[in-house]
């Protein structure tokens, strides 16, 4: 399960679509977005109430406390809220530590209240925590004591008897309502492959649950099954976090192929850096499992240059492409980077020769290693996709070379002792140390030498 946050709109969107299949009544959520593209000309003939009735007004940037922020604008008209948007949009804040442009917003109607209810459903290894107060709004933190939790298994009904502890001291004029409202919400929960989904606050409006403020998170491995459901749904990059060109491509690459394909640069300066098979493999690699060892561990996750995985057994041309560009992780010298990505996914360009961030463009003199990693293949042919990063090593040679690269490798799984064997080959061939090992080394091992040989060179 990969729990992918998304926009309130996207949140509100998916609720207002799918809520009468489990009710017997629409939720009349209204809310448009705006971001730099939109024409408010355009989005008032879409979305005729903006002229008819009271706004509110928020960024819709995966952070909270907006409120408390100051970044909310309440009771506008649409001329309001549109000055508003044009004031702070493009504009740089700061949130939980986080710095980052104000890129898009929702825009919805105002809804006086007086009634203000939390809700939240997470999803866990087990089951579901399902929380509520009746002490919603922004001084939720300084009412937790209020808040009610149960936690309902997988597979078990969900029951008027499961929820009282949650609604029994609500008056009885709502507490049907809202326990209705409950159920509701958590079956569509777990259809639309929710993992986490909050209301704070949301009220009454005609004796109806209508949400407020709201934040969802989908499991986005869950996406082939409810494409239809999801609709065009958007995964944002958390707030303050923007892909580089480079990141950008691989993040290209990726939507192309039945493969996966990820790389994060971490620290351009650093100088260990991972090309690792499998997403498991690729957290023991960079982090902590159990009691494995690796690069964080050991107390060098400061000189941990990259996240990078690749998995789903890509074809020899895919991740000849990954790791041309896992090599190249500086930035593109070109000026259409959108043209040159299509012409490498479809042949066209056969080399990349862009500087090599590990290197930079003068480089220092300083060791750097290079994790080609893994676990043991239960499907992918590490013999073929080997060729791939062989290919891409060849052609990188002299860059490698500037950067006084040492490579480590590590794999098992069909076909692993053919592609041992070419690596080692291959390091005779280019003149660059390349250490091989098989499925009898453990897989940090090679993190252990990496280490050793940037840190004894210093």
């Amino acid at each position: 399960m990969a729990r992918k946050k998304i926009r309130e709109y996207d949140s509100k969107r998916l609720l207002k679509q799918h809520f009468k299949r489990f009710s017997a009544y629409d939720l009349p959520i209204k809310s448009a977005q705006v971001t730099e593209s939109t024409d408010f000309n355009e989005l008032v003939e879409k979305e005729p109430w903006l002229l008819s009735q009271k706004l509110v007004v928020k960024p819709d940037m995966l952070f909270g406390k907006r409120g408390k922020s100051g970044l909310v604008g309440l009771n506008l008209d649409f001329a309001q809220v549109t000055a508003f948007v044009k004031e702070r949009l493009g504009k740089e804040v700061e949130m939980s530590g986080c710095r980052g442009p104000v890129t898009t917003f929702i825009v919805e109607p105002f809804i006086p209240h007086n009634e203000e209810y939390y809700l939240n459903i997470v999803s866990e290894r087990l089951g579901c925590s399902i929380s509520f107060s009746e002490c919603g709004g922004i001084e939720i933190e300084e009412n937790w004591d209020k808040v009610k939790t149960i936690f309902i298994p997988t597979d078990s009904s969900f029951t008027s008897e499961t929820i009282a502890p949650l609604v029994a001291t609500l008056p009885l004029e709502v507490k049907g309502e809202i326990e209705q409202f409950i159920k509701v919400i958590f079956t569509l929960f777990q259809d639309l492959d929710f993992t986490f989904l909050e209301m704070n606050p949301f009220t009454l409006v005609n004796g109806k649950p209508y949400p407020l403020d709201m934040r969802g998170e989908l499991d986005d491995t869950a996406s082939f099954k409810n494409f239809k459901k999801w609709g065009n749904i958007e995964f944002p990059m958390p707030f303050g976090r923007v892909m580089s060109a480079t990141e950008s491509y691989i993040h290209g690459l990726d939507e192309k192929t039945s493969a996966s394909l990820k790389f994060t640069v971490l620290n351009p300066k650093g100088r260990i850096w991972t090309m690792v098979a499998g997403g498991g493999a690729s957290v023991i690699y960079a982090d902590t499992v159990g009691s494995l060892l690796s690069v964080g561990d050991l107390g060098f996750a400061s000189e941990l240059g990259n996240y990078a995985e690749y998995s789903g057994a890509p074809n020899e041309g895919e991740v000849l492409q990954y790791a041309r560009v896992v090599i190249d992780v500086y930035q593109l010298a070109y000026s259409s980077f959108s043209v040159l990505s299509e012409s490498v996914i479809n042949g066209s360009v056969n080399n990349l020769n862009v500087p090599l961030q590990c290197a930079t463009a003068e480089p220092d003199g300083r060791e750097r290693a290079l994790v080609i990693g893994g676990g043991i293949a239960n499907f992918t042919d590490v013999g073929a996709t080997f060729n791939g990063i062989i290919r891409a090593l060849k052609e990188k040679e002299s860059k490698l070379k500037a950067a006084n690269m040492h490579i480590y490798v590590r794999r098992g799984g069909p076909n692993y002792q053919k592609g041992l064997a070419k690596m080692r080959e291959l390091g005779e061939e280019i003149g660059i140390p390349i250490e091989v090992y098989g499925p009898e080394a453990t897989m940090t091992g090679i993190c252990q030498e990496a280490i050793q040989y940037i840190t004894a060179a210093a």
